[in-house]
């Protein structure tokens, strides 16, 4: 394959590198995609999409097992098949996974199968993957290019990110596990210890609470979920309590000791003292680092930061016709960021007339777990530290009659305002499909609406989008169902 070339070629097949090939070749591009494992990447593969099958199977037991509150009986208690949970999960992965592989073949992008390194700007030396070729339920596409040197005018990193290890406490796949194992369990533990809350670790955790496993939440920071708003953080913790899972925060796990099937965790609060805590399996989910190893940057003078490529607000390196996108390229590391990254810089490299930079303030934030949170822009407290002078509207799920008629009366949504301007600076929620809801305050932001317009915008009843209008009145003292 020596001498083949491109105008762009995209190492990785994840969100962001599947998504901006696509968009070069709509834009005329001749595009490849080196991908040494799976198309789709970690989101579609073991991340995003996995665990919302998962999330999904436990929210249908959840409410089997509440089936009473609706007036419905169901004999005994409803339990989970394991085998069969973690079965549909790797189907719909699976399904996806084919659905890429048709998009490249539709758009004629070649797909080189291996692993790329670069060797000088502008050209890639691709070699035989060190990752098993692939996953049984995912055959490598027919028609696609393998070891060798190709060159192209533009190159994208996008080899995305894994899960960080903490020193002494590495991931075995047995007892202490990443979300790799966590997602597919032969068999369901009995008692976990959960390292981190961030959206990894608290999605995980409020699964196998679901699946009736006795689950401990260690978290280093002063509240679940550090990156949201305090007070919806409080909200979730209490509700997540109440469904039986056990939180310490501001304490970490020192130490792990493995049994022959079980580990003890050490668990050190801020104040010195350490509790043990004996369970069946631990899972690490204390962050991810991005895959910027082995792929020649340093010899090009690439610049990193923090386990990650620096770029501009376009995905430009510091080596001209050298790119990077999503996880890879720093946070937030999410699948929509990439995407959106990789279409900005495409975009970019074709020359398209307004191609806006990235902001990052209006990305939205997702954690799937039970009850949902949700949140764009600046929190309550970043707002102030910010010294803004800002309006604070909330508004209950308990008095909302879509909520109450689901029986998913718990929750709030809450809105930031600067009190000067008018402008949405913030949206914090937690409840009942609330990851469905924050896209209208994502569009709002992005159409730099203002308080007035937003009171004037009808929301059908009876819904739960209703309760974002009301939240916004009540920021400006004209809350009306309440």
């Amino acid at each position: 394959m020596a001498g083949t070339s491109y105008d762009v070629i995209i190492i990785g097949s994840g969100p962001g590198g599947y998504v901006a090939a696509i968009r070069a070749a709509q834009l005329g591009l001749k595009t490849a995609v080196v991908e040494r494992e799976h198309l789709g990447g970690i989101c579609l593969n073991w991340g995003c999409i996995p665990t919302k099958a998962l999330l999904r199977s436990a929210e249908i037991l959840d409410h089997a097992n509440h089936a009473k509150s609706y007036g419905l009986t169901l004999e005994g208690k409803m339990t989970a098949d394991v085998k069969d949970v973690v079965a549909r999960s790797r189907g719909v992965s699976g399904r996806l996974n084919g659905g890429i592989g048709y998009l490249m073949k539709k758009n004629k992008i070649d797909v080189i199968w291996g692993e790329a390194k670069l060797t000088k700007p502008g050209e890639i030396v691709v070699g035989k993957s060190s990752k098993p070729a692939v996953q049984p339920q995912h055959p490598v596409p027919k028609g696609v290019l393998g070891e060798g040197t190709y060159s192209a005018k533009h190159i994208i990193v996008a080899t995305g990110a894994r899960p960080r290890a903490l020193p002494g406490i590495e991931p075995d796949g047995k007892l202490i596990w990443t979300y790799f194992e966590a997602m597919k369990p032969d068999v369901m533990p009995k008692s976990m210890v959960v390292m981190g809350s961030g959206a990894i670790g608290i999605e995980f955790a409020s699964f196998y609470v679901s699946m009736d496993v006795d689950v401990t939440v260690v978290e280093l920071m002063s509240q679940v979920m550090p990156v949201e708003d305090e007070e919806i953080s409080k909200i979730a913790r209490k509700a997540l309590e109440k469904r039986g899972m056990k939180i310490i925060t501001e304490a970490k796990v020192s130490k792990v000791d493995k049994a022959a099937n079980s580990i003890t965790a050490h668990v050190e609060t801020k104040d010195g003292k350490v509790q043990q805590i004996t369970a069946d399996r631990l899972i690490s989910a204390v962050g991810v680092q991005g895959n910027i190893e082995n792929l020649g940057l340093e010899a090009l003078g690439v610049k990193t930061d923090r386990g990650c490529v620096v770029i501009d607000g376009y995905g430009k390196t510091n080596v001209p016709g050298l790119y990077a996108i999503g996880d890879v390229a720093g946070p937030p590391m999410l699948a929509h960021k990439a995407e959106h990254e990789g279409v900005v810089c495409i975009e970019k490299i074709a020359g398209l007339p307004d191609v806006h930079a990235m902001d990052k303030s209006k990305i939205p934030g997702c954690t799937y777990c039970n009850p949902q949170v949700a949140s764009v822009g600046l929190t309550e407290a970043k707002a102030k530290a910010e010294g803004r002078d800002i309006r604070v509207g909330r508004y209950s799920f308990n008095a909302n009659g879509k909520a109450i008629a689901l029986g998913e009366d718990n929750g709030m949504i809450k809105t930031i305002f600067d009190k000067k301007t008018g402008e949405l600076i913030g949206a914090h929620m937690v409840g009942a499909e609330v990851t469905e809801l924050i896209q209208g305050f994502v569009v709002a932001m992005n159409l730099e609406t203002t308080e007035e317009e937003l009171m004037h915008t009808i929301f059908p009843h009876p819904t739960l989008s209703e309760m974002m209008k009301e939240s916004v009145l009540d920021a400006y003292g004209k809350v009306l169902n309440a």
